[in-house]
């Protein structure tokens, strides 16, 4: 489990500068059975585009470099 929280984390470090430069930052909150929580910070809490961001971006790098991560969660 803590070897896949350091995988997580590490996904998140390289998405993170992009979220950053628009004026926001994302947070690991969780990961159980697959599924990895994040909280959005910044510009990023109402950005219109944050599903998209989600789903097409984070989700998908998540799925790609980290084994068994199935879903991403978003709480506020």
């Amino acid at each position: 489990m803590e070897e896949i929280i350091k995988q997580i984390n590490e996904t998140l470090d390289k998405i993170r500068p992009f979220i950053q430069k628009d004026g926001g930052d994302i947070e690991l909150v969780d990961y159980k059975d697959g599924v990895v929580t994040i909280r959005m910070h910044g510009a990023c809490q109402d950005c219109l585009f944050l599903d998209d961001t989600i789903s097409n971006g984070v989700e998908m790098l998540l799925q790609e470099e980290v084994p068994g991560v199935v879903k991403v969660e978003v709480v506020k």
